[in-house]
């Protein structure tokens, strides 16, 4: 039982974390479109004329239509990434393998449409089955949930066959290649049955948005108190691309073309001269303007409290943590190097935190912000909100982002306080209360790995990702045998390990990491930042995994 649990936990990270390849271009891709539209957009022309030139207008356009990549082939790309990203060997075959077995499926969907004599044609049957046009082939749009599903499939005969050892007549399609072969036959196969389930399971999903739709602004209150509870088991990726991907979020016509997803209501809508309808403005409430008010204002209020809370000594020692997450928080719209730094020592303080997170989304929606996209970061504030004009209310931002960097700078600073909570620069003074002891205890910590291990002078330098020593860090998570299978995430280590007990949590953080989170006895995920891919990389040099 034990070994089956930790098994689910280690294939839902590891899901959770190949969505971030395609978000990520997802969000760059945004950001393009955004900037193209906008100022070739005649509202923006019209106030300043030389971006009329014909240099201007092609330039934005490009642009905009470059960004346009992610959108127009975010099913397939989802497709490619999954297997890519939970094969541990051979990932280039698995992410082709992803491509072929989405195209059988849905060339497979066309035949049974086909051989039943449905019309492509008819309204009817287009709103039943969820007609559209996919790849080129007139198929059921299945968005995001079938192309997840295809990546999950893949991964698994990827996994089962990469292997595969065939008889001499048939060698040739044997071991790699036979894995693209068994996708396309067995996503065949499984596409004859989306026409006679997809209606159904449509049913469900819209009746879901219809739910989430009834409790009106509540909706994406609850949504973003959720994300922000799901983010340190790391499931927070599935909520958020069920919202942003399929009708949970929203669906309705922009420019003539029906459209499913908050995010890609608001990317289509990027794209359309038209003014928004109210399935996009009520869609983007579950976009990146709800984040903003703890992204800009509360998040780094929180950092200023824990500045003034720490021990004076300790506060240039910290002063560079604080601020590199808040950067990251501001400008990234990465939160964990600034919540983590709360979570485990006060663990109710982080659901308040999760509180407020949904009533920045509440708030956002009452006020009728319109700016969208992923981050919630301050160039999603300019690029889609500032740049678009005032119609998205972004004057509104910096008011309520104030606000929330007060309320959390005092409610922090009094909690802190109040009850003694060890953020850092609190923690208790070595007994001889040497600031100068107690470092050079942490130093000869951190290089103790590489002193074991020979001189320090033989460490090779690629072992040594940024600030991060991965000798030592691998040490203490238990030594290369202890990990078992090793991946990252945007800011934390995923790790499955022979026995969480070995990881020593102390250690690690005196190293520069964060936080440590042992979802059970195997589970364990070491929050770094964002040179997490560098440690990663480093640490995969010294271990025998994939």
């Amino acid at each position: 039982m034990q070994k089956t649990k930790a098994a689910l936990w280690e294939f839902l990270q590891g899901l959770g974390k190949t969505f971030m390849l395609p978000v990520a271009l997802l969000a760059f891709c945004g950001i393009m479109l955004g900037i193209g539209s906008s100022l070739s957009s005649e509202a923006v022309t019209d106030n300043v004329a030389f971006l009329k030139g014909e240099g201007f207008d092609l330039v934005f356009t490009w642009m905009a239509n470059t960004g346009l990549v992610a959108f127009t082939f975010l099913p397939v790309l989802f497709a490619m990434a999954i297997p890519l990203g939970l094969a541990r060997e051979d990932k280039g075959v698995a992410a082709f393998s992803g491509f072929v077995g989405y195209a059988a499926m849905n060339l497979a969907v066309n035949f049974y449409l086909t051989a039943k004599g449905v019309d492509f044609e008819d309204e009817k049957a287009i709103e039943h089955y969820g007609i559209a046009d996919v790849l080129g082939v007139q198929s059921i749009d299945t968005g995001l949930l079938g192309a997840v599903a295809v990546g999950i499939v893949v991964s698994l005969l990827h996994r089962r066959f990469r292997t595969q050892r065939m008889p001499d007549a048939l060698a040739f399609f044997g071991g790699l290649r036979f894995v693209p072969i068994v996708s396309a036959l067995v996503l065949s196969v499984l596409g004859l049955l989306i026409p006679l389930l997809w209606p159904t399971f449509n049913g469900w999903i819209n009746a879901v948005g219809r739910g989430i739709g009834h409790t009106g602004v509540f909706g994406p209150f609850f949504f973003g108190m959720g994300e922000v509870l799901l983010r340190p088991i790391g499931l927070h990726h599935i909520l958020v691309a069920m919202f942003r991907f399929t009708d949970v979020g929203g669906s309705g016509a922009v420019c003539g073309d029906q459209v499913s997803g908050a995010l890609n209501l608001f990317y289509a809508q990027l794209d359309c001269s038209a003014a928004p309808n109210s399935a996009v403005t009520d869609a983007t409430h579950f976009l990146s303007q709800g984040k903003m008010a703890a992204y800009l204002g509360g998040l780094p209020g929180a950092a200023l409290a824990m500045y003034h809370c720490a021990r004076r000594r300790m506060r240039p020692e910290i002063k560079a943590l604080l601020v590199s997450g808040v950067v990251a928080c501001v400008v990234g719209g990465i939160t964990e190097p600034l919540e983590f730094l709360f979570l485990f020592v006060a663990p109710w303080l982080y659901a308040i935190h999760a509180v407020l997170v949904g009533l920045g989304f509440l708030t956002a929606a009452v006020l009728g912000v319109f700016i969208g996209n992923t981050d919630g970061n301050v160039i999603d504030w300019l690029v889609f909100g500032v740049l678009q004009g005032s119609t998205t209310k972004w004057y509104l931002v910096p008011v309520i982002a104030a606000v929330w960097f007060a309320v959390y700078y005092f409610l922090f600073r009094w909690a802190i306080t109040r009850f003694n909570l060890k953020t850092p620069g609190r923690e208790d003074p070595p007994q001889d209360d040497a600031p100068d002891a107690e470092r050079g205890a942490a130093k000869s910590t951190e290089t103790g790995a590489g002193e074991r291990d020979g001189d320090a002078s033989e460490t090779p330098r690629e072992l040594v990702a940024g600030k991060y020593d991965a000798v030592a860090m691998l040490d203490a998570i238990g030594g290369a045998g202890n990990i078992q299978s090793l991946d990252n995430c945007i800011t934390r280590l995923r790790m499955t390990v022979a026995d969480a007990e070995l990881v020593d949590e102390a250690r690690l953080k005196k190293l520069g990491a964060v936080g440590v989170i042992k979802l059970d006895g195997h589970n364990v995920q070491v929050v770094i930042g964002p040179q997490v891919q560098s440690v990663k990389d480093a640490i995969a040099t010294m271990i025998p995994v994939g």
